[in-house]
């Protein structure tokens, strides 16, 4: 077991305890103080731990290695996980949306001001920070070069190819970084201005982006716990693979399926006119060969026929768009 906590997704893990560092010092805030933004803040880091904790446990069972009983293995376990930690944003929503409607409906001043701010102003540094860290792995887990795009354009085209413990992680931090400048600027309204409406104003902004959050993050992992096709990026990946090779001329049908992070490979491929049976079932082993050397392929099936001579596979043409 502990070699496969080993295998967890980093981000998540770091997060997860970064976010009970932040819970427990905002909950003491919002205990002493009163504030109801920095009560939904608490809340927030509370459900950004379970999630985070839920999603890197997720993360290292879906490297189990397949069984006969589960023979395409348990890549898919991690989407469930983060479907599990969607439902516990979602309560963690209606309990920050109840309690802004309660503020709005009967204002009052919370004390220790300055308290507040420190206590959100670090929040939003530690969340800044990890969300910087959440954005280098994307870029690493996309492979793309930021060069020529740059750093946070890079981060925001191809957040998509990354792992979903890490676009869980990514979307997480940037609804808690907007969230603490939501807080800090409520709590700094209401004491300047006494309308103590604002702090239940924010607690309710807070609650709705973690509406939207577990919205986005429930679809992607719904549509990736039925099995959906691969990114035409992927796909092209390991179109070039299977092209790459000297004996096949033309790819006939090709289905890359992602399951969480890994992705599964079926087709067929056409090889060299005249070419003997014992032979083109080598040169197939040698292709399942090439692509099982990439780290995101998981499995790959391949059958083979004599080519027809007919390009029926055009690298550019699949290239184009996603």
């Amino acid at each position: 077991m502990l070699e496969l906590l080993k295998k967890g997704n980093k981000s998540s893990g770091i997060s997860a305890l970064g976010n009970i560092a932040i819970a427990t010092i905002k909950g003491i805030a919002a205990a002493i103080s009163g504030s109801g933004t920095m009560f939904a803040t608490t809340i927030h880091s509370i459900a950004d731990a379970i999630n985070q904790g839920m999603v890197y446990f997720g993360s290292a069972l879906a490297e189990k290695e397949p069984t006969k009983r589960f023979p395409t293995g348990f890549g898919r376990v991690v989407n469930l996980f983060v479907l599990l930690a969607v439902i516990v944003v979602s309560i963690m929503a209606y309990e920050t949306l109840h309690k802004g409607w309660e503020i709005i409906q009967h204002p009052k001043e919370s004390s220790n001001f300055w308290l507040n701010v420190i206590v959100l102003s670090a929040s939003v540094l530690i969340d800044g920070s990890v969300l910087f860290k959440v954005m280098k792995e994307v870029v690493q887990e996309s492979e793309e070069d930021t060069s020529e795009k740059g750093f946070f354009k890079t981060v925001i085209e191809n957040i998509k190819y990354a792992a979903p413990p890490t676009r869980l992680v990514f979307y997480e931090d940037i609804v808690a970084t907007l969230g603490g400048f939501v807080a800090i600027i409520a709590v700094i309204v209401a004491h300047f201005t006494g309308n103590y409406i604002v702090d239940g104003i924010g607690t309710i902004i807070i609650g709705l982006l973690l509406i939207g959050i577990a919205i986005k993050i429930g679809y992607e992992n719904t549509v990736g716990l039925i099995g959906v096709a691969a990114p035409k990026k992927v796909e092209h990946r390991v179109a070039e693979i299977i092209l790459g090779h000297s004996k096949v001329v033309d790819i006939r049908n090709l289905r890359v399926i992602q399951e969480g992070r890994q992705y599964h490979v079926e087709g067929y491929i056409e090889l060299e006119k005249g070419m003997a049976l014992a032979d083109a079932d080598d040169i197939k082993f040698e292709v399942v060969e090439l692509l099982m050397q990439d780290k995101d392929v998981d499995d790959a099936t391949l059958g083979v026929i004599e080519s027809d001579d007919v390009q029926s596979f055009n690298l550019d043409e699949e290239n184009k768009g996603d």
